[in-house]
């Protein structure tokens, strides 16, 4: 495993895995930047609570990806019925 140092919200961490330094690199910026937006915002200086603030932004878009790739599944799944249908009827 490898360590790479990220700055997060003007603190240094000592990152530890198989993650591409520069993906690394980009997910940190990305949490930075939304940690600053929240601040911004908010007008708060909790770290913690605006990491937690963070953390629930990132994970709500998580799953609004995961319903959005089931619906696109479902549509191509009932696509694919369809023309399997189509395919099987006499000419």
């Amino acid at each position: 495993m490898k360590t790479t140092q990220v700055q997060i919200f003007d603190k240094a961490y000592a990152v530890q895995g198989e993650l591409d330094e520069a993906y690394l690199r980009e997910l940190a910026r990305a949490v930075d930047e939304k940690m600053r937006t929240i601040a911004r915002v908010t007008g708060s200086v909790d770290v913690a609570g605006i990491a937690v603030l963070a953390a629930l932004h990132f994970a709500d878009e998580i799953e609004t990806y995961r319903r959005e790739r089931g619906e696109v599944r479902r549509k191509v799944e009932r696509c694919m019925r369809l023309v399997k249908t189509a395919l099987q009827r006499p000419a």
